[in-house]
């Protein structure tokens, strides 16, 4: 492991840390000044940095820009007295691990270094991993499972049904099978069956010739032939019109088909997956689903498994979705403390691994700070599981104003939050979870709506500015489009500190 770097001009302030530290086992090398950190990071890098913030020479804040711009991951922790509170917050949203005020206690500080210490480790064993990220992560012995069995059918054409819970994965896994087929240069297609109206269901599938409807204008090609020599995946199979399962059947027996409105038999070879979150025994004896389409499509069933049952792999979700929604945003990546993610892995989400990932998109945008405690979770999630239903589980109505997933309703048969207006059709992305929120505050009859979300929305662009330009207000408000007075107005509206003159 590489020593901890303790850079300032206060000589006291480098004797007691080092004392501290070494009586913890742990390695230092400690500078006078921010020049001389900054030349030796030419040839070595620390495991943790600690600065003081106010230095002759180059400040801690310099020091703290050079370090991001080069190594984005190594955790910076700033020394400063209460009078450069300001400046600590600037450094923080600059990238900072977290900051120290003068005077401290020595064992806290060992503590907080000890943090960033444990945080440094995590970020180089992630960066010591595989350069490719898995396709699909887990760990859990449930998971393992599941790539066993993805790895016997690995040269295999057979039909394979996937069950599981919504939010679970079950088109990654569609596509790991593909990908490691025979077909995976052949193209692979999807469908969901209960995203089309019933009516367009059958052209969508089989394709049609031209004017065989009003609107027909052209010959279309189904997915059945868009995925020739390759891979059919068909989500949501349960909810098949019947009569078009008589269709399907007769693809899978025969392997021909029409497309609407022809009159020419079609080869089909298309090796077919299909996955649903129902229970299609209990359609085949409500008759609602074909049972020998049922026994066509079970040749092989792979079940996932809910998030709930692989507590173990929250964690190890959690950072990856992070990253990636940091990536996607340009920004630094958020850190969860261990008592958050201790959290997050004691509830049961019932929009299971993409509810885990919306909640972490929320968190790279609404967060305050880089490291996440409980208490910057949505409320309903940080207030604690007196709010949830029987052993953490969330309620549907509860779930609805996290902003998280809208397929966490589906794990309760892909019905409906109660009292949230058409939240099966919600837009994706950020919009999405924003119609999401205020349909919750409007089932909830809270007032001031607009307001109230307004000032979420205009804080938490502000904020990110800020951050992007290191606490300078002028910076922020050209970066926002917007004038320097009218950013001036809302931070001090909105109480957002760390904000600075240019």
């Amino acid at each position: 492991m590489k020593p901890i770097w303790i850079v300032d001009d206060d000589e006291s302030i480098r004797w007691v840390l080092e004392k501290a530290l070494a009586r913890e086992s742990l390695a230092t090398r400690s500078f006078a000044n921010a020049r001389e950190a900054i030349a030796a990071l030419e040839s070595e890098t620390p495991q943790v940095l600690v600065s003081d913030i106010r230095m002759p020479g180059d400040s801690g804040l310099d020091l703290l820009q050079r370090v991001k711009a080069r190594y984005p991951g190594l955790p910076v922790i700033i020394i400063t007295a209460f009078s450069d509170l300001d400046s600590a917050v600037a450094a923080f949203q600059g990238g900072a691990f977290e900051y120290l005020a003068k005077p401290f206690d020595i064992d806290k500080a060992v503590e907080l270094i000890r943090r960033a210490l444990d945080e440094s480790l995590r970020e180089a064993s992630v960066e010591a991993g595989p350069a490719d990220t898995p396709e699909i992560l887990g760990q859990a012995p449930a998971m393992q499972e599941v790539f066993r069995a993805i790895g016997r059918l690995s040269q295999s054409n057979v039909t394979v049904l996937i069950t599981g819970e919504s939010g679970t994965g079950k088109e990654l896994v569609a596509r790991a099978l593909h990908k490691h087929s025979p077909r995976a240069a052949q193209p692979f297609i999807a469908l969901n069956t209960a995203a089309i109206p019933k009516d367009l269901l059958e052209s969508e599938l089989f394709g049609h010739e031209r004017g065989a409807f009003t609107g027909a204008q052209a010959t279309r090609r189904g997915r059945f032939e868009q995925a020739e020599n390759g891979t059919l995946f068909l989500d949501e199979i349960g909810d098949m019109p019947f009569d078009l399962q008589t269709r399907l059947l007769r693809v899978l027996s025969d392997g021909h088909f029409y497309r609407v409105g022809g009159h020419q038999p079609l080869k089909a070879n298309v090796r077919v997956i299909t996955a649903t979150h129902q229970n299609l025994e209990q359609r085949v004896r409500d008759g609602l689903f074909r049972e020998d389409l049922y026994h066509r499509l079970n040749v092989i069933r792979l079940r996932l498994p809910s998030l709930r049952e692989r507590r173990e792999d929250i964690p190890l979700l959690v950072r990856h979705f992070l990253l990636q929604s940091a990536r996607q945003l340009g920004v630094e990546a958020k850190r969860m403390s261990e008592p958050t993610l201790a959290f997050l892995s004691s509830l049961d989400l019932p929009g299971n691994v993409r509810q885990l990932e919306n909640l972490c998109n929320w968190i790279t945008v609404m967060a305050p700070g880089q490291t996440v405690e409980v208490k910057d979770l949505p409320l309903e999630l940080s207030q604690g599981k007196e709010s949830m239903g029987q052993g953490g589980v969330l309620e549907p109505a509860a779930s609805a104003g996290l902003a998280l997933a809208a397929g966490a309703a589906g794990a309760a048969g892909g019905q409906a939050a109660a009292g949230v207006v058409g939240q099966a059709h919600l837009p994706d992305g950020w919009l999405g979870l924003l119609e999401q929120e205020a349909a919750a505050m409007l089932a909830a009859n809270q007032p001031e709506v607009m307001a109230v979300l307004g000032r979420q929305f205009e804080s938490a662009l502000i904020r990110m500015a800020l951050r992007h330009t290191h606490g300078r207000k002028n910076d922020a408000a050209v970066r926002l489009g917007i004038g320097r007075n009218t950013i001036t107005r809302k931070i001090a509206e909105l109480g957002i500190a760390g904000a600075r003159e240019d």
